[in-house]
């Protein structure tokens, strides 16, 4: 039986072979399709990528037990959250993007994060053992913590792994 390194090698190296492209760039924001929301505006049931046409947003994607999320995805959305706390062209949403360890990361364990790091944001939950996160599958994330910036016109300019918080900041700043 061959190693998955090695598998992965051989498929590597057949001609005209590329992985799947992660992240859509440049491209219109598709749908968040989320099915649960924590500390939603109030009045409100749900959000969708559309309810903030005209502003910049920065989504962050996270699971409730990944050490990468811990150790920088949250400290850079904290810095991210006081820089533009008060920015009326900046909407700021963290997302837990479930795709394994379904019985450590749901929508309890979100709330519990959200806790945790005193976050006073809309927190969605997406993805279950029944069902994968639509969001992963429509923006093509390659796991977490995955950052998403999105501009005013809706148009998708940063999605990929960390991102610094500076360069955060620096980003959102371009796009306002």
């Amino acid at each position: 039986m061959l190693s998955l390194t090695l598998a992965i090698s051989l498929l590597m190296s057949v001609p005209g072979y590329a992985p799947p492209a992660r992240g859509i760039l440049n491209q219109k924001a598709p749908s968040w399709a989320v099915d649960q929301w924590l500390q939603l505006p109030e009045g409100r049931k749900a959000l969708d990528v559309d309810d903030f046409e005209g502003k910049v947003v920065y989504l962050y994607c996270f699971q409730s037990w990944c050490p990468g999320c811990h150790s920088h995805g949250f400290p850079t959305l904290q810095k991210v959250i006081r820089e533009f706390e008060d920015d009326d062209d900046v909407a700021i949403v963290a997302i837990h993007t479930t795709f394994e360890g379904f019985s450590q990361n749901g929508a309890r364990q979100a709330k519990e994060v959200a806790r945790r790091y005193d976050l006073d944001i809309p927190v969605g939950q997406s993805g279950t053992r029944a069902q994968r996160s639509r969001l992963m599958a429509n923006y093509r994330t390659g796991g977490t913590p995955w950052t998403i910036i999105i501009d005013k016109q809706g148009i998708v300019r940063y999605n990929d792994f960390h991102i610094s918080p500076e360069g955060a900041i620096e980003v959102i700043g371009r796009l306002k």
